[in-house]
């Protein structure tokens, strides 16, 4: 059987059991400026390259592209398409620019897709490490590398960011603003810090007898949401949902209502466990999200389901993201460390 002991959330022996998770996460803020300084000569040598033409269109290729699809899509001045599959698009030529994450740098499937592109003659701009497979199968007159020494996706989609807001075709990305983002989170979350003023420990604590529910109205926070549900499922082996609003709403309408008369040690609902609403506020002021935030809260009210809210006031959308998944996963880090077998 497994339990929820909150006492080792501040139980120094249980902590530093965890500490290369937990030190992992607090080095998140590093890791952006590191991968920031690393690229700076290659990235001003891109931009200076890119100031007198405009591509036609963006391509988002590899794996790692959802990320880069979830920033530009709303925001891209020219027609976007993200293509996580093998290959680039037929009419893709030389006409276009193709941007590549490959924070690892050994995939083959990168590797191939990089080659591809510049098989066609694509504008190319690729953050990967030097010297690497990807590095070396994206070599090409027309392509621009933009030297990357961490693996962390975050770290290396920041760069590319970067790098595309500096030639007008994506939203502001500053490293210094994203890494004091995830700066602030690991403060906030810190392990010394105690439970009772520390929010992702709070939201551990919510989430040990639940089964999270995790939304973002945003496209962003949206990825937010699956992520840290991933997290969840990862850390705990429990079930974790993060899906639209109108997924989770018949989630929701359908838990029992919550009796005040309900004996409080009792389980009435034969072991499962009832859900609780985790909402990923980034500020968007979007209608329909706010629309739906409502309906999803006034569900939960309604069954008389918790609400967890996680917000953030990081000066820039892709800050606001980082500042939400790294709370959301420090939050799935000491829900791990807090079940026990017993």
């Amino acid at each position: 059987m497994t339990w929820f002991d909150e006492s080792r959330l501040d139980d120094e022996m249980a902590l530093g059991a965890a500490d290369l998770r937990l030190r992992t996460l607090a080095e998140s803020g590093a890791r952006v400026r590191r991968a920031a300084d690393d690229a700076a000569e290659a990235t001003a040598v891109a931009v200076a390259r890119a100031q007198d033409s405009r591509p036609r269109a963006v391509i988002a290729a590899g794996p790692d592209s959802r990320l880069l699809r979830a920033v530009l899509e709303p925001w891209c001045p020219v027609p976007f398409v993200a293509w996580p599959g093998n290959g680039l698009p037929g009419w893709a030529g030389a006409l276009d620019l193709v941007v590549i994450l490959a924070p690892v740098g050994s995939d083959t499937g990168t590797a191939s897709c990089a080659a591809e592109a510049v098989r066609r003659g694509c504008q190319v701009v690729i953050a990967c490490p030097p010297d690497s497979l990807v590095a070396e199968h994206a070599d090409g007159r027309w392509t621009t590398q933009l030297p990357t020494t961490t693996d962390d996706q975050l770290a290396t989609a920041v760069v590319m960011l970067s790098y595309l807001h500096r030639v007008g075709l994506g939203p502001e990305a500053d490293a210094d603003s994203v890494a004091q983002a995830l700066d602030d989170v690991a403060i906030a979350c810190s392990p010394h810090r105690d439970l009772s003023i520390n929010p992702a420990k709070m939201l551990a604590i919510s989430l040990a007898d639940a089964t999270p529910l995790v939304w973002g109205g945003s496209v962003l926070a949206a990825r937010a949401a699956r992520r840290i549900a991933e997290s969840i499922r990862r850390a705990s082996g429990r079930t974790a949902l993060a899906a639209d609003a109108e997924h989770l709403l018949p989630v929701l309408e359908a838990t029992r209502a919550r009796d005040v008369f309900d004996d409080p040690f009792a389980d009435p609902s034969g072991g499962d466990l009832r859900p609780v609403l985790v909402v990923l506020d980034d500020g968007s002021d979007d209608p329909v999200a706010r629309e739906q935030r409502g309906r999803l809260r006034a569900a939960a009210d309604g069954r008389g389901v918790r609400i967890e809210t996680l917000t953030s006031e990081a000066s820039t959308e892709v800050a606001r993201y980082a500042s939400l998944l790294l709370t959301g996963t420090y939050a799935a880090e000491y829900l791990r460390l807090g079940l026990v077998e017993g």
